[in-house]
């Protein structure tokens, strides 16, 4: 994560904290997608969680910090995710895994709400650019192949990158970031599982 912060983000110990934490982070991807990492300020931040000024710099001591907390809770929430899936893949026909998986970032995308603005104004972020496309196709992979135990590592990294293009084309098409038309989420869905099914079960 980022080394710019002057110290480090306080880890509160007490519930209150934590929950005082939760609606400052919440606040913070509220502004930051409404308006952008750049254009947010900290004082937009803490009179978007109702809270003084000074709160906000005792957590974070800095936009970064914030960029960073909330880039680590979403690294967590879509770990999550994967996990769920890969726990239940195996006993799922292909069909059931293609639409679970298809669903997934839709499902969370209400929880990334300033995913894409803070990786779209951070060039420097290459690197967790990299770490989250690993994350995705890694927990493709492993849901895939615990539902097809043949998979091959390199045939299967192919396969689990095509879901996630899939995936992230119903996120695109769900929430009118892509050209859609009324049909289109039940076209991609029956690709899907098509695809999948010609290449698990060939």
């Amino acid at each position: 994560m980022s080394s710019r912060h002057s110290r480090r983000t306080l880890e509160p110990q007490r519930e209150n904290g934590r929950q005082r934490v939760a609606e400052l982070m919440q606040a913070a991807a509220d502004v930051i997608q409404e308006r952008g990492f750049e254009a947010a300020t900290m004082a937009e931040i803490a009179a978007r969680a109702d809270a003084k000024i000074g709160s906000l710099y005792r957590f974070f001591p800095n936009k970064d910090a914030i960029a960073d907390a909330l880039m680590q809770n979403y690294s967590e929430i879509l770990e999550a995710e994967y996990q769920g899936v890969i726990a239940r893949a195996a006993a799922l026909p292909v069909d059931e895994l293609a639409d679970t998986l298809i669903d997934l970032l839709v499902k969370t995308h209400p929880k990334l709400r300033a995913y894409a603005a803070l990786l779209d104004s951070r060039t420097d972020w290459t690197d967790i650019r990299l770490r989250f496309r690993e994350q995705a196709v890694g927990g493709v992979l492993a849901a895939l192949q615990a539902n097809a135990p043949h998979l091959g590592q390199a045939e299967g990294r192919d396969i689990a990158t095509m879901v996630l293009n899939n995936m992230k084309t119903m996120v695109g098409i769900t929430f009118g970031d892509a050209p859609t038309t009324g049909n289109a989420p039940a076209e991609l869905r029956l690709m899907n599982r098509l695809y999948l099914n010609n290449r698990l079960r060939p």
